[in-house]
């Protein structure tokens, strides 16, 4: 455990991710009046708008005033969306901001997972629309369950034994439901799969981190009145907003922790593809090549990432990168689920064609700029045996097929 925090907290600081979080936080603010809209129309229309309006106050106890100001906006866009005030311009950037929200959160994981597909639109529209429809129904849910708690804890109050469990387990209450949010968006937001065993104790840390914060904040009234005799009214911004950037700090550290859990071998491994040498770059593209080519030359099954990784003992991170290069070069193609588990590689061109001098060849050409260099100056002489040079090397390299290494 003790080296899973140490290695956490080195990907963190190196990923930048308080700089993730602070976008995240801006993303927030955009998208926090129609988010709360979506949640507000949906629950008047099962009629339990009220219980969600507690939960809410209840979620932002430590922001009474932005609580406020929030249902505010939420109830007049509501009187004005019913009305037809705003259409058009006005419900378009509404939708726009959720959407952008919630693709940044997925980036935010991805990143974090290595993933480099995102989900498609059909599919981010469908699993998004879905959860802001089930999210009142699950706080719903969770108020019951408080208000039960609460209820059997007070029926207890004369029972010796009982009383004080009862009155622990309704205290416990708030942990557990930040647990288990953190842990369902660890499971659920990455595109790719994640092991729901690895997501438990990152998700208990940030859901103990987050109840914890939000009691500091309640109890520090000293430190925010001092804050308002200085902002005044204002304060509530800024406050909200620091809030926020601690409250996405924590739910990134989590995430980067559920990722080195599930990945503690290639964690130890802590540099970047970029640091690799090219030459080396090229080896290692060429190991993961040949097993590619030679499996699909045998009529054997195509491997997945984990496992062409375990063959040649090389860092998963690595091999992902390079298996993304050799994509983009042409020379394979990925088939599999969107989570990317189960995807396998193979020879998107016959083994006959892929060459060593193929490979060197599409890695070295990889790059959307290509520059026109003057070399009009320059000993055309000289130049020219350098091309030649070039040629014979790229010939000889042709010669020698991939599958046969």
């Amino acid at each position: 455990m003790a080296k899973v925090i140490i290695l956490t907290t080195k990907a963190f600081i190196a990923k930048k991710h308080i700089r993730t979080a602070a976008a995240l936080t801006y993303s927030t603010l955009l998208a926090i009046v129609p988010i709360a809209a979506v949640i507000f129309a949906v629950a008047r229309g099962f009629d339990y708008s009220k219980y969600i309006e507690e939960w809410f106050k209840d979620a932002l106890a430590s922001q009474p005033q932005v609580a406020d100001a929030i249902i505010g906006f939420v109830n007049s866009y509501l009187v004005h969306a019913r009305s037809g005030i705003i259409l058009g311009v006005g419900l378009i950037f509404m939708l726009w901001t959720v959407i952008m929200l919630t693709s940044n959160i997925e980036q935010a994981f991805n990143d974090i997972w290595l993933v480099k597909k995102t989900r498609s639109w059909a599919r981010t529209i469908i699993d998004y629309t879905a959860v802001f429809f089930l999210l009142p129904v699950v706080i719903l849910v969770t108020s019951g369950v408080s208000i039960v708690f609460a209820t059997i804890s007070d029926g207890l109050k004369e029972v010796l034994l009982m009383a004080p469990i009862m009155k622990v387990m309704v205290a416990m209450v708030p942990y557990v439901i930040w647990a288990l949010v953190f842990m369902a968006l660890y499971i659920y937001m990455p595109n790719t799969k994640v092991k729901w065993t690895k997501a438990i104790i990152p998700g208990i840390i940030a859901g103990v981190a987050m109840q914890l914060l939000q009691l500091f904040y309640i109890h520090s009234q000293m430190w925010v009145s001092s804050y308002n005799a200085i902002y005044g009214s204002f304060a509530a911004l800024p406050l909200f907003m620091l809030w926020l950037q601690i409250s996405w700090t924590i739910c990134l550290f989590g995430a980067e922790m559920c990722y080195v859990s599930q990945n503690l071998k290639d964690s130890l491994y802590n540099h970047e593809v970029q640091e690799i040498s090219h030459h080396h770059q090229i080896i290692m593209a060429a190991l993961l090549l040949n097993v590619i080519c030679k499996r699909h030359y045998n009529g054997q099954s195509a491997c997945t990432a984990r496992q062409l990784q375990k063959k040649l003992g090389l860092p998963l991170p690595v091999t992902l990168e390079l298996l993304q290069q050799l994509k983009k070069a042409g020379i394979i193609n990925i088939r599999g689920n969107a989570k990317g588990e189960n995807a396998i590689y193979q020879p998107s061109i016959g083994t006959n064609n892929i060459s060593m001098g193929l490979l060197v060849d599409k890695l070295e050409r990889q790059g959307k700029w290509k520059p026109k260099v003057n070399t009009a100056d320059l000993d055309g002489k000289l130049w020219r045996k350098i091309y030649k040079i070039r040629r014979d090397y790229t010939k000889n390299l042709h010669s020698i097929l991939i599958r046969d290494l």
